[in-house]
């Protein structure tokens, strides 16, 4: 099997070809990336292509199967411009994913893409995915479902599977998510345990995550078992404030879900931070996952568990983690610079 990743640098694609590697059933592997990276993983070829203005046909001739793992958070300021590379693009990849003549598409969605629901009991695949409308990534990660459910329809040879995971951490990837979320102005001294005064009580504060490397299996699994639809991944236990405040050894304060939101709203509008407020009222919004479906017809089981999973990316962060393609660039004094001339949530 010859398969084509696209978005292969990143968090989770670093642990799809990770995970490729040991399958017999697979020959070969197209890594897909806008920046070339150091990195040289076995059976992998590197191509760098931007989904939203490359040709993508000379890249998937050939190609069995295609995993869509591309996604812009940033520039949270630039809606457009992420629509353009996340919406636009993933439907570049699908419809050439059709004329190379693959026989699967796997393609990454996320809890983003549900909308509102509750936080117990937990949801299965079929809750509705329309997103959260005042965050682009739920409005992206909700308009990419409706583009498969019609690719789909015209394309019933094509064996689709569409993940569905929480948030997706591992220790090399900590510099890139405090980049996409927390911004340059976070001293890696603050993410030490002892140093963080508080957590904020909410109650809707409860989350999935899950390792990286976890997902990276679960790709395998659904790229390689003869198998339809969505599935949730996700890690035991939830994530909510008092789990937090353990592993940070905090303590926790209660805070009104609108002071939160009103503080995220002025870091991001003064380009202090670069996660919007959206993402936490959508953080708030999403429901947990029942992942029933993943365990039983995957096969899945995730070797870490979710507060596993979070302490390694605290401590990435801490110590400034990376690998060696361009999104997980180890943190250095020289690319933080260059975050904030750049304009923090401005850029890819």
């Amino acid at each position: 099997m010859r398969v084509v990743v696209v978005g292969a640098s990143g968090n989770v694609g670093t642990s799809v070809l990770t995970s490729l590697e040991s399958e017999a059933g697979v020959t070969s592997i197209v890594g897909v990336a806008r920046r070339m990276p150091d990195w040289r993983p076995a059976k992998t070829e590197w191509r760098t292509a931007d989904v939203y203005r490359d040709d993508l046909d000379p890249i998937f001739a050939g190609a069995d199967a295609v995993v869509h793992l591309a996604w812009l958070f940033q520039p949270t300021h630039d809606p457009v411009a992420t629509w353009r590379s996340n919406v636009i693009g993933s439907t570049r990849v699908f419809d050439a994913a059709a004329r190379a003549g693959v026989s699967v598409l796997v393609h990454s969605s996320s809890v983003g893409a549900y909308s509102p629901g509750p936080k117990s009991p937990p949801v299965d695949e079929s809750w509705p995915t329309h997103g959260w409308p005042n965050a682009a990534y739920g409005r992206e990660k909700a308009y990419v479902e409706r583009v498969l459910d019609i690719f789909e329809r015209d394309h019933p040879e094509i064996r689709v599977v569409r993940m569905r995971p929480g948030f997706i951490f591992k220790e090399e990837a900590a510099t890139e998510q405090r980049r996409l979320f927390a911004g340059p102005f976070l001293p890696r001294r603050l993410v030490r345990p002892e140093l963080l005064p508080f957590v904020p009580d909410l109650p809707r504060l409860r989350f999935q995550a899950l390792h990286s490397r976890d997902a990276g299996e679960a790709f395998r699994l659904a790229l390689t078992r003869d198998v339809r639809g969505a599935f949730n991944l996700a890690a035991d236990p939830v994530i909510d404030p008092a789990v937090l405040a353990d592993l940070l050894g905090a303590r926790r304060v209660p805070v009104p879900a609108a002071v939160v939101r009103t503080a995220v709203s002025a870091g991001w509008h003064l380009r202090l931070i670069p996660a919007s407020p959206g993402m936490v009222e959508m953080v708030l919004q999403i429901p947990i996952m029942d992942t029933t479906r993943a365990r039983e017809e995957l096969g899945w089981r995730p070797g870490h568990d979710a507060v596993e999973a979070l302490r390694t990316v605290i401590e990435g962060m801490r110590g400034g983690a990376g690998m060696e393609t361009p999104p997980l660039a180890p943190d250095s004094g020289r690319n933080r610079l260059k975050e904030v001339t750049t304009g923090t949530g401005t850029r890819p």
